[in-house]
This record gives structure tokens, sequence and C-alpha cells, in this order.
């Protein structure tokens, strides 16, 4: 399993700016196709992003598309969410998970998750 470590969540204003960053070791990050999900207090977990193995290939979550921009850097093991133009509701809990190879937008289809970052919109 790959381990992840999620960081760059904090308290913004509506209409601000967030970089979420996920460190990865422990394999090899290229090989991990990476996704990003968010989870809201009495909320299920959701998809945002995803990015495919060299960043050719990215997916969003229609709540997000053209505010939020997924990338990576496979010579820094990272993966990061550009967060644009915040809104309230995108307060969450935001967690990276790495899944073999192939690109995919289900949880259950992501084998390795990261802690957490709390990121809080105040309106």
């Amino acid at each position: 399993q790959v381990q992840l470590v999620e960081s760059g969540g904090a308290l913004v204003q509506a209409g601000g700016s967030l970089r979420l960053s996920c460190a990865a070791s422990g394999r090899t990050f290229s090989n991990y196709v990476m996704g990003w999900f968010r989870q809201a207090p009495g909320k299920e977990r959701e998809f945002v992003a995803t990015i495919s193995l060299s960043g050719g290939s990215t997916l969003y979550a229609d709540s997000v598309k053209g505010r939020f921009t997924i990338s990576r850097d496979n010579a820094k093991n990272t993966v990061y969410l550009q967060m644009n133009s915040l809104r309230p509701e995108d307060t969450a809990v935001y967690y990276c998970a790495a899944r073999p190879y192939t690109i995919a937008t289900k949880g259950t289809d992501f084998r390795s998750w990261g802690q957490g970052t709390q990121v809080t919109v105040s309106s």
C-alpha cells in the first residue's frame, strides 16, 4: 500500500482559494492513479477529482468543474488540488486516495487513503 498525507486545509472566505497537497510514500507513485474525495458533516463521502498516472487525463465532479484543478508531480510524489472560487458548500474534510493503474471515480475502487485535511469556507 502507498501511504498518503494531506496538507493545506484551512479556513477561507467564500470566493477565496486554497491548494491542497498529498504526499505519497512507500510505493512507486507513478504507478498509482490519484483521487481527491470529500466528506461534509452528515453527508456521504463524494468524489471530487481524479488524475491518471502521467497526469494526462483528469475527471471532475460536476460541482467543482471549472473551479478545481487536480495535478501531480511524479518527481515529488505529490498530488495537488487547486481550489478556486470556493463556496460554503465546499466545506468538508478532503481526502486523497490512490489506486493502481486505472482511473476511477468511486471511493470503493481506491485502496489507500490519507487521514484527511479540513477545509472550511465561510460565507
